[in-house]
């Protein structure tokens, strides 16, 4: 992949998950959402692995220990080892650490994830401002029961010139009940109160994909995410392509207004969409066709058709029986991110989706 502007998402004759060696695979909206298995995630992910692809688990949510991801996925039916998680309190240890002494005290605010991440990179982890020779301030998702004093004693080690760092910044999370604010939420409240900028290590950023690298050696990973500004964008940043999947927190209407460093390579439902290949966009009758759907640009609408609707008698034969609501997605994107350009698509799509059910 290179860093041009994307203008529609990718074909794939090869089934993704023979066509690449390692799927680097987000968590939260992708692989479970509050705790629970994602439907088809499980079956999916297994057949992945037996059929010779790496999984590793990349996520920016520092919470919980590698371990402990590692055992609440083999809980839900995909066995994984504690070395196959990647998280971003790993990549902002490591971002401490090369700027801080051996042995430097580091003020937590945040979780188990967190403490267990520095300790593996030679510091201490604590929990007062007050600390004698403190050297860093770190900040990561703590969980809904992250007490708000917390937020008061990062801002006055900051407000006295303790250097801060943020594990990610993502504003929200997904869980069972839906969207609740992230650590980047978090994040917010204290730079209120200090006017200071954290140094960021989670996705999209570069510290985060240098981490993945490191820890699990992929030559031509496939990074799998829910969320165009961490993980479909650490992957345009990465130069790696990505697959989207409608599970999390991108839906379709943000999918089509995305910038092109939001744009990802593929786009499907679920994971199994690892196991599949991917149809062709095609330019087609001055619009964007993908299986049995056509997109066009009219008046400034997006207009989706059927290629029978079209009168492509001949096509819509070759095309399959059911037009598959993806095609008519991907065909939309199309047109979309054509009509954009380098921008962010303003065209009135309502209509289309509702006709794919989107």
């Amino acid at each position: 992949m290179t860093r041009q502007s994307r203008t529609s998402p990718a074909a794939s004759e090869r089934n993704l998950h023979q066509a690449y060696d390692t799927a680097l695979l987000d968590l939260d909206g992708v692989v479970y959402a509050g705790g629970e298995a994602i439907a088809y995630a499980v079956e999916s992910l297994a057949t992945a692995r037996a059929e010779g692809m790496h999984l590793a688990y990349v996520t920016n949510n520092a919470l919980r220990t590698p371990d402990s991801v590692a055992g609440h996925l083999t809980e839900l039916g995909i066995p994984t080892e504690a070395g196959e998680v990647i998280t971003s309190a790993q990549a902002v240890a490591r971002l401490i650490a090369e700027q801080v002494a051996p042995g430097s005290k580091v003020l937590v605010i945040g979780g188990e994830g967190l403490r267990v991440a520095l300790r593996e990179r030679d510091l201490v982890p604590v929990e007062s401002a007050e600390e004698d020779g403190l050297a860093a301030v770190v900040q990561g998702y703590g969980g809904p029961d992250l007490a708000w004093g917390r937020f008061a004693e990062a801002s006055y080690a900051i407000n006295r010139g303790v250097p801060w760092y943020a594990s990610n910044t993502d504003l929200t999370i997904p869980g069972a009940r839906g969207i609740a604010p992230g650590n980047g939420a978090a994040v917010e409240v204290v730079r209120i109160a200090t006017g200071a900028e954290p140094q960021v290590a989670g996705k999209p950023l570069p510290p985060m994909h240098r981490e993945t690298v490191l820890r699990t050696g992929a030559k031509r990973p496939l990074v799998v995410g829910d969320r165009l500004d961490t993980d479909i964008e650490g992957a345009f940043n990465g130069e790696v392509d990505s697959l989207l999947v409608l599970t999390g927190v991108t839906d379709a209407r943000q999918l089509l207004r995305a910038e092109p460093r939001h744009r990802p390579t593929y786009v499907d439902r679920d994971l199994r969409g690892l196991l599949t290949g991917q149809p062709p966009v095609r330019e087609h009758a001055g619009g964007r066709q993908c299986g049995g759907w056509i997109s066009t640009v009219v008046g400034g609408e997006l207009e989706l058709r059927t290629l029978a609707e079209a009168g492509e008698t001949e096509a819509a034969d070759a095309a399959p029986a059911d037009a598959d609501p993806m095609d008519g997605l991907r065909a939309l994107c199309a047109a979309a991110w054509t009509a954009a350009g380098n921008g962010v698509c303003g065209l009135d799509a309502e209509k289309a989706l509702a006709r794919l059910g989107l």
